[in-house]
């Protein structure tokens, strides 16, 4: 759930893989299978696929199952066509919500999607309605004892990142989508382990909520997690 401190977030992701593992590597191949057949099966010249393989890593999804994935997608095998669609509206405390997903049937999804706002204190808004108040970034999360600042900000900068900010946990190193690939890459060869690594919706004016919000906030965005066509939630709280 993009919106809370980015490393809360990647230890609520880790702890959602381990509890529904089959489920997230589901959502992951369908991603690499959509990457793969509109701009074919080589991660070298398609950046969507090569994003959706790195989220399938991070998932600790097995390289066989993604190059299944990919050859599925590459190879235009009959079966479901996945198209991706975007859809945005309000949660508790009128916090703003971005979902991503990949749907098969756009005439069922979004019915449901809008009964999972309803049910849980939100609001499905119309397309464009909060998306503006967000940036899309790459959100890369390196550990404090993995590497030096100022050997991670050389590197990174170097390859095309935008920032490098120190947390308490360590260090968040953002980038324009279009250079996520050679900013990953420049630091996986230096041997830095990421901790997480993604192109996330950010709010740019994150709101606070209290306690009681935040967590009917959490109880929306599990809902809308737990639906099979939906790939990511972002939300604008800080």
């Amino acid at each position: 759930m993009a919106g809370h401190s980015a490393w809360k977030n990647i230890k609520h992701r880790k702890a959602a893989v381990d509890a529904q593992r089959g489920r997230i590597w589901s959502k992951r191949s369908r991603a690499i299978i959509v990457a793969a057949r509109h701009g074919g099966g080589d991660v070298k010249f398609n950046a969507t696929l090569r994003l959706a393989v790195l989220d399938a890593k991070a998932a600790n999804m097995p390289r066989d199952t993604i190059e299944k994935a990919i050859k599925k997608g590459a190879g235009g095998l009959d079966g479901e066509r996945f198209e991706a669609v975007r859809y945005e509206g309000y949660g508790p405390s009128g916090v703003a919500v971005v979902v991503e997903a990949l749907t098969s049937n756009l005439n069922r999804t979004a019915p449901e999607i809008r009964t999972l706002f309803d049910k849980n204190g939100g609001k499905l808004g119309v397309p464009g309605s909060v998306a503006f108040s967000f940036s899309q970034k790459g959100v890369l999360l390196i550990a404090a004892e993995s590497v030096r600042e100022d050997r991670l900000m050389e590197l990174a900068l170097e390859a095309g990142a935008e920032d490098v900010g120190t947390m308490d946990e360590g260090f968040q190193v953002l980038t324009d989508p279009a250079h996520f690939g050679a900013v990953r890459e420049a630091i996986d060869h230096a041997g830095i382990p990421v901790e997480s690594a993604e192109i996330l919706f950010l709010p740019m004016s994150p709101v606070h909520i209290d306690e009681q919000a935040l967590a009917n906030l959490e109880q929306l965005v599990e809902a809308l997690e737990e639906h099979e066509d939906v790939q990511k939630v972002h939300t604008s709280v800080a």
